[in-house]
């Protein structure tokens, strides 16, 4: 069990050890902010496109740059990069680098096909001396701690796991973050946690577990079966952000906390809309907004109405008044 000592990635040393992981069109900025905010120890940014990065016009939107944007109250932060040239990702993490985060991450998990199929992120379990020159490019394009994210391997028939392990801490890697499914699983089936005590045998760098830590009692179980260094929680973050408080209340006292009242949540919500307004202007803040309407509302009465009602709702003012009504509304109560 590894809840007695820090995680420890290069200079950085956070406990216990509760990350929220890198997705796409998840986490951004704003709810970033709000993740560090209710708990979580490290955040990443969504992946980054290496050849992005390179091809970007320097007058155009920029889009892959945004993506780097953070703000002082995330540290620490880890910027997460893919691609499957080691010359465009050495260039890409000295762009990322030159940010100034804490660390940089290589996704090597990523299963959809328009990454994987391309040889990017699970795609490079398919082409390991590929995956190791990523690496040792990544490696030698900065001085910050350089950690990877990866899959138990590519199918059930092809799980190299624990050479994988070795090869990348030969390469110098800080940590290693594990989610335990295989890319052809994708997020389906039961993520299988016995490969964590496996490769921590194999190597001394820390290793973080990721898949289906949905709770304060699950996180617990983690660390205390496998003896991860820590754990990442991503989907379920974003169905109740307030899973990164519970745990880190849980972990030491074994004890669960209240569910946020309506109130909370309100406030909550409209936190995170004035922080998604100040890093997107109104449109996007908006549109950003709409995926996390549910996890900020799950289990009140009306729910789903009320989801579908801000998600239409294209009037800043109009919404912040809705949100501000919600707070005297006796007809939403918890069930």
């Amino acid at each position: 069990m590894a809840l007695d000592q820090p995680l420890t990635i290069g200079p950085l040393q956070v406990s216990p050890g509760v990350l929220l992981a890198p997705m796409e069109d998840v986490s951004d900025l704003p709810f970033r902010r709000i993740c560090r905010e209710l708990g979580a120890d490290i955040v990443y940014t969504e992946f980054v496109n290496a050849e992005g990065l390179l091809r970007e016009d320097p007058t155009g939107p920029r889009r892959s740059y945004h993506k780097l944007d953070f703000h002082e109250s995330e540290r620490p932060l880890g910027m997460q990069i893919y691609g499957a040239s080691e010359l465009s990702m050495e260039e890409a993490t000295r762009i990322a680098a030159d940010r100034g985060p804490d660390l940089i991450d290589i996704n090597c998990g990523c299963w959809v096909s328009n990454v994987a199929l391309r040889g990017a992120g699970a795609g490079l379990l398919r082409d390991l001396p590929q995956m190791r020159q990523v690496v040792r490019r990544v490696r030698g394009a900065t001085h910050l701690p350089v950690t990877v994210k990866t899959r138990l391997g590519w199918d059930a028939d092809s799980i190299q796991i624990v050479d994988v392990a070795r090869m990348l801490q030969d390469e110098g890697i800080a940590a290693l973050t594990v989610h335990c499914r295989t890319r052809a699983q994708g997020h389906k089936g039961t993520p299988d946690y016995s490969w964590i005590p496996k490769i921590k045998q194999a190597v001394t760098i820390p290793v973080i577990l990721n898949g289906d830590v949905t709770s304060a009692q699950t996180a617990a179980a983690a660390f205390q079966d496998t003896g991860c260094d820590g754990v990442m929680i991503g989907r379920e973050a974003i169905r109740h952000p307030w899973v990164f408080r519970e745990v880190q209340h849980f972990l030491p006292t074994g004890s669960h906390l209240p569910e946020p009242t309506l109130a909370e949540r309100v406030t909550l919500c409209q936190r995170h809309l004035d922080y998604a307004i100040e890093q997107h202007g109104e449109r996007y803040g908006l549109i950003s907004l709409r995926r996390h309407f549910a996890g900020y509302f799950r289990g009140m009465r009306g729910a789903a109405a009320l989801r579908q009602e801000m998600s239409q709702e294209k009037d800043l003012p109009r919404l912040r008044a809705r949100l501000e009504q919600l707070i005297g509304e006796a007809d939403l109560v918890a069930v």
